[in-house]
This record gives C-alpha cells, structure tokens and sequence, in this order.
C-alpha cells in the first residue's frame, strides 16, 4: 500500500506507537519470541524458587531490630529515648509494624535493586516522625549533571528522585528519600535489577513450571501425531483434532480409553522427562536462582548436601556473605540521613541487632557467657542483660581468675622462703616464733 501510494505521488502514510520498555508487543517487533512466559516485575514471584529466595532475604532483615546507639568516652551505650529509636524499633508510620516496613523494603530491593523510602517531618521542629516506603517501580532518579570540564572546581551535579503518584508527578530532594542500593550499581546513584541479569534463567524456571502444570492439566496424555489415509478438508481436520483432544485430554479422561475411527493411527511424539533431563535442568536452573540471591540450598530445603555440621557454618555464611552487605548499606544510609549532624558528630550511630542470627542453642550461649565472665571482658550482668534476665546486686564487676598473674611474675608461687626459686631453700624450723613451743635437749 505504501508503495503505490509513493508511485502515485502521495505521501507515505505512518503510524506511530508508543510502547513502554515492559511491553510484550515490544518484545514481539523485536523478533523476540517471549511466548506466554512473563517474568517481568512482580510476575517474577509466580515462581516458586524467586518467591522463596525474596521470602527469606526480606524476613531475614526484617526480624533484625535497628537501633539507636552512642559511642563516647565511657563506651557504646544504647540512646533508648532518641525519637529515631521508638520509631524504628516499633512503628516506622501509622499502617505498618518496623517488621512490616522492613520486610518490603527488602522486597523491592530483591525485585527492583533499589528500595525509596520518603521521610516524613514534623514542619515545627523538624524531627522525623514517619517512614513511608514508596513503590520503587513508580521512583526515577533524575541526575543534573551540569559540572562540565570548564567547571571542574565548583560542580553543579544535581539529583532528585521523582515519584509518579498516578495523579501527580512529585519532585523530593535528597535529604527527603532514604535511598537503599540492594543490587549491584554500576554509578553508585542507582542500583541495576537483579531480575534484569536473571530474565532467561527465570524465564527457563518459568516454562518448567509451566510445562509442569500443562502435563497435568491434559491428564498426563503425550502429544502425537494422527495418521489419516485419505484427504480431509480444513473444517474436516479442526472437527476431528477438537473432538479427538475432547475425548483424549484432560483430568477427567486420564487412564481413560480413547477411540480411534477406522484408517487412523495415532504416534506419539512427545519428548519424555527423563530424556530430556527434566530434573537435572531443573535443579540447575534452581542453584543458579539461589547462589544470585545468596540464598544457601539449605533454606529452600535441597538437603542433598546437608550434614548437621555444615548446615551451622551455611547458615554463618548467609549472615556474613548476604547479608552484612545490605545491613551496612542500611546503616549507613539511615544514620546519615535520620540524625542531624551534631548527633553524628556527639557518636550517635544506627545498627542492627544480629543476635537474633547469630546465637545458637542454649548449651552454645551458656557456654559462650561462661567464656566471657571467667575470661573478664563480660560482667555477669551483661550476660543476664543478653538473655533478657534483670541485673543483681554485685553483678556488674568484672570477675577473673585469681592464679593469673604477669608474665614476669611467673614461678614466683612456687619459690619458698630464702630459696633460689627452684624449690631447694633452706628448710623453715617448725618451732620458729612459736612462743609457747617447747625445745629439746
């Protein structure tokens, strides 16, 4: 059409559309076949490894308190009565619980690599009272770098985040938004979806699934192919598929007996699971979903591998290779942005309470506070304090063993009076400065 109007002298006719970057049809103009396989945003936890890996990420964190502490001369003390402590410790806002708001923050962190959080001020004073997480699908980053090389001494680099309210566009500065960075960042303003480097291993996880579910559906029957000698026409061949599928598919006719007409034969050409390495993709598929995440196989039950010993040093790990990343950039981030300056400046800092990780059993925690009272770096009112036991009187001293002594004082026990210290003196007369003792002739 557009070459005949073009050789009648019209002018060519086009059409213009405008399609957003998640678009399948987008995909499809491409040439990317992506079929009705969407892994795209939140449809990446219709999978079911995804969904466990951001499951136990976002409530690992989430069971962690943040708290307020301070630092000084004197130690580390906890600052119970900053207004920042009651809030992150019980009630970030009005709707949700600190395990709430943490829980998502984590969440968009796994799903979208970056994670807003819009502080709420009180325009008296001031003073933080409400953290609103915002959806960070709805959050862009817009950078103003207007330094250029003629400027290099005084840049001029700008940066605001602007969130899309669905009926208005708002603009927010900086100091406004807590920014967390859970994937990797390439710039150091804005972090890369981990789900954007994952797509064909998801989307591998997803038509497993989904092949899964189909088998089951058509009553674990196989496809085949029907031979037919003769000719039929099209609606002939449309009527016979849909009332052979009728009779032969679903759960209703699994372990049924199918009916062939007379000059028709049905061969199967269905690939088997086992030929074609069903299991082993799979597994493959769910060890490279989780060791992304930095989830060990252990937690989303794949105890092939699993002793007792190992499965305590994994569980370790996952708190020192997962997670102490995201809780320090959670630290940091929060404690620049939720303190003033002069609290920053007296040692007042923001840190999570790992205990709830890291303690073991009960015989393993006992064991640990006995180490520390005898060794004197732990008084036995710090250890009561661990375990949520109220102090007693006395406890607050530090205790060691009375035998210890320096170095250079060493063997000195043993030396007996005018000896030379090998244990050899001069042997003390029994009856010496006895006054009542009686001698012998």
């Amino acid at each position: 059409m557009d070459m005949a109007r073009r050789m009648v002298g019209l002018p060519e006719k086009r059409e213009s559309l405008e399609l957003n970057v998640d678009d399948k049809r987008l995909m499809e103009l491409l040439g990317v076949d992506v079929g009705d396989v969407n892994v795209r945003g939140k449809n990446a936890l219709k999978i079911d490894v995804v969904h466990a890996c951001v499951r136990i990420r976002s409530e690992s964190v989430a069971k962690l308190p943040l708290k307020v502490y301070q630092e000084d001369e004197s130690g580390v003390q906890k600052a119970t009565r900053h207004p920042v402590y009651q809030l992150l410790k019980l009630r970030p806002n009005q709707y949700m619980s600190a395990f709430d708001f943490w829980k998502c923050v984590e969440a968009q962190n796994c799903m979208y690599g970056n994670a807003y959080v819009s502080i709420e001020f009180d325009k008296r004073n001031g003073a933080v009272i409400g953290l609103w997480p915002l959806d960070a699908s709805k959050v862009k980053v817009v950078v103003d770098d207007d330094s250029g090389l003629s400027n290099i001494a005084q840049p001029r680099t700008r940066l605001w985040y602007v969130v899309d309210l669905g009926h208005e566009k708002r603009k927010l500065a900086p100091d406004e938004v807590l920014h967390f960075k859970g994937g990797i960042t390439l710039d150091g303003l804005v972090g890369i979806p981990p789900l954007d480097y994952l797509r064909a291993t998801i989307e591998n996880a997803a038509a497993a699934t989904k092949f899964i579910n189909n088998f089951f559906k058509q009553g674990l029957q196989v496809k085949g192919l029907i031979q037919y000698v003769g000719d039929l026409n099209e609606p002939a061949k449309k009527n016979f598929r849909e009332k052979f599928e009728e009779m032969s598919s679903g759960l209703k006719n699994s372990h049924r007996i199918a009916l062939m007409p007379v000059g028709y034969q049905f061969t199967p050409m269905s690939l088997s699971m086992a030929d074609a390495q069903f299991l082993e993709n799979t597994q493959m598929t769910i060890r490279a979903i989780a060791t992304a995440f930095g989830i060990k196989m252990h937690q989303i039950n794949d105890l092939a591998r699993a002793t007792h010993s190992n499965v305590a040093e994994q569980q370790k790990e996952f708190y020192t290779e997962t997670l102490q990343s995201s809780l320090t950039m959670y630290e940091q981030e929060s404690t620049f942005k939720l303190l003033l300056d002069w609290e920053i400046t007296e040692g007042f800092y923001l840190r999570f309470n790992v205990d709830a990780i890291l303690r073991g059993d009960l015989k393993s925690r006992y064991e640990a506070y006995r180490i520390g009272v005898q060794g004197g770096f732990l008084s036995p009112n710090e250890a009561r304090a661990k375990e949520e036991l109220s102090p007693k009187d006395g406890g607050d001293q530090l205790l060691v063993n009375g035998s210890y002594v320096p170095i250079t004082e060493a063997g000195k026990a043993y030396a007996l009076k005018g000896g030379d210290g090998t244990g050899k003196g001069e042997k003390d007369d029994p009856d010496e400065g006895d006054p009542g003792a009686s001698g012998k002739a």
